[in-house]
């Protein structure tokens, strides 16, 4: 803020001291010669007309006034061009929004078109042109002068303007290679201008001014509708990519980056709404993920709880117009915001809020692809939570909610080859077995012993953790996959499950016999070890060998034992 008060004081400063007078000394040493008042008013009404009308090029807001400013100069001098260039500046900043201030702006630019303007008139006239020349040749090499040394003018003071800002951008940048491309293309309207006004009057504005215009207006139409498509076509990709994803947080994660830079926004935020609460999902600044945690608030809160409460979509050009809902959780820098609702089943379930510290910087067609996107992001959404139930089911006990013998035989299968590939150096397997399982099962009923296979799967995961897998492996058997265990600490770990079970009380109630009710049952294991690579490197060879270690050394021994696999 400091800066831009410093840089503010000294362009008005400059301003104060160039511009008005200089407009006095090229008046002085260049006065204008008007002999057809009305010609110079129906130009001046063409140029503030043309600069009324921009045009998308490459992207930008582009303002075809060049060929009536080459026209002007040529028929009426350096001063008339100036006052005129003047007026079309102000023109042109109030048609452009952008973040930065205008009491910044129109110093800097009145000063640029000044400069620009005197440079280039005292290069024609320095090279030899004559103000109302009509000599073709005369007309065209002076003023293709006076065309180019604006242009390279123009791209010199931009460059040493964004020097003193700390912006090194390139001299012949695509912009800047736009520019010339696009003299050369209105040059030959400049000059036809002028010379066919000089020789009709102001039916030559008509003649040539109304296909210009409606030139404008078909590409301004056909370039707002070319860049419809390729924000549809975007859109597209960005749904068939999340389309692609299986998890949920995956989804999230592309969702909001790509949005943000398919929108050019600095800021992007993904938020959840449910039991009257609003919940940030994601927050994406300054082009990465943010991993800071914001406080829930009430659904009705900020520009968010607007959508919620409507279900419609919002665009807000400027911080005025969102300030009394601002809940203080978006950056100071934030200008403009849009936002839509995420729906599914016709109900609202969150809000995508994008924001952008320019003014102005969103547009109604972009509102709409953004509610497409937030449809398919919704439909990816659910598709991953279908997705996600499926592959639970396939790799899941309905039981006991641990993994199943498919998931823990592709886990091995993937671990194995890790050891293979020396990212891992051992791979331990505990195999277990419940003693007596069929008795309890015959005295208590087989519902008490579902009981006691849940809860003592709830033990084994509150034991392991995440240290390795477990799986039911068939029946009362199950299975505990751990990468990087040694023999010795898998037989620890084994030994202290072992305790753990042999002491704890399991709660059933009895369905079968006269003591029907609640009771509580003991319990023990029978446990065998086996280590890769040291007992085998293959998979099958690993389960083989602690299930033989299981009932050899452990069920023969007396059962409520941990025994090791040896060769």
């Amino acid at each position: 803020m400091g800066r831009n008060l410093t840089r503010k004081k000294i362009l008005w400063c400059l301003w104060a001291i160039i511009v008005p007078a200089g407009l006095v000394l090229v008046y002085h040493f260049f006065p204008p010669s008007v002999a057809d008042p009305w010609n110079l008013l129906a130009y001046v009404l063409f140029f503030v007309l043309m600069s009324l009308m921009p045009m998308n090029i490459n992207g930008a807001s582009t303002f075809l006034v060049q060929w009536v400013t080459v026209a002007l100069f040529l028929k009426y001098g350096l001063f008339i061009e100036m006052l005129v260039s003047q007026a079309s500046m102000l023109i042109v900043l109030y048609r452009i929004r952008t973040n930065e201030e205008q009491s910044l702006r129109i110093p800097f630019n009145s000063l640029m078109f000044f400069l620009v303007s005197l440079i280039a008139g005292l290069a024609y006239i320095g090279a030899g042109g004559q103000i109302g020349s009509l000599e073709l040749s005369h007309v065209i090499v002076y003023g293709l002068i006076f065309q180019v040394v604006s242009v390279v003018s123009n791209q010199v003071i931009y460059k040493l303007y964004d020097y003193t800002t700390g912006n090194r951008s390139k001299f012949f940048s695509i912009d800047a290679i736009w520019d010339f491309a696009l003299m050369l293309v209105i040059f030959p309207f400049a000059v036809s201008l002028y010379i066919f006004e000089s020789h009709i009057g102001v039916p030559a504005l008509v003649l040539l001014g109304v296909p210009f215009f409606i030139m404008a207006a078909v590409m301004k139409r056909y370039t707002s509708s070319e860049q419809v498509n390729i924000d549809l076509k975007r859109a597209g990709a960005i749904g068939h990519q999340l389309a692609d994803r299986l998890e949920t947080d995956e989804v999230l994660d592309q969702f909001v980056v790509q949005v943000a830079k398919m929108f050019k926004v600095e800021y992007a935020y993904v938020i959840d709404y449910r039991d009257g609460q609003q919940q940030m999902l994601r927050i994406y600044e300054n082009n990465q993920l943010q991993p800071r945690k914001i406080a829930s608030i009430p659904y009705n809160k900020g520009i968010a709880g607007r959508v919620i409460i409507t279900n419609e979509a919002y665009i807000y050009d400027e911080k005025s117009q969102w300030r009394d809902l601002n809940t203080g959780n978006l950056p100071k820098d934030t200008e403009s915001l849009m936002a839509t609702p995420i729906a599914r089943n016709n109900k609202t379930e969150g809000v995508l809020v994008l924001a952008s510290r320019k003014r102005y910087a969103f547009t109604k067609h972009q509102l709409q692809i953004l509610e497409i996107l937030s449809t398919y992001f919704a439909v990816s959404l659910e598709k991953t939570s279908y997705m996600q139930k499926v592959i639970a089911k396939s790799e899941r006990c309905g039981l006991t909610k641990l993994y199943n013998y498919r998931y823990l035989d592709e886990s091995l299968e993937s671990c194995i080859a890790d050891m293979h590939k020396g990212n891992l150096e051992q791979l331990s397997l505990i195999m277990m077995d419940i003693d007596h399982f069929k008795s309890i099962n015959d005295r208590y009923g087989h519902q008490s012993g579902n009981d006691i296979l849940v809860q003592l799967a709830a033990i084994l995961t509150e034991e392991i953790g995440e240290e390795g897998t477990i799986a039911r492996y068939g029946g009362e058997e199950f299975v505990v996959l751990l990468a990087d265990y040694s023999k010795d600490l898998a037989m620890l770990l084994a030994e202290n499950l072992r305790r753990r079970i042999e002491k704890h009380e399991f709660l059933i109630e009895s369905d079968l016999g006269d003591d029907r009710g609640k009771q509580i049952v003991h319990i023990t294991l029978s446990i065998g070890v086996s280590t890769a690579p040291e007992d085998s490197d293959e998979g099958m060879s690993l389960i083989r060998n602690a299930d033989r270690a299981l009932y050899i050394g452990a069920k023969q021994a007396g059962r409520n034992k941990v025994a090791a696999y040896s060769k």
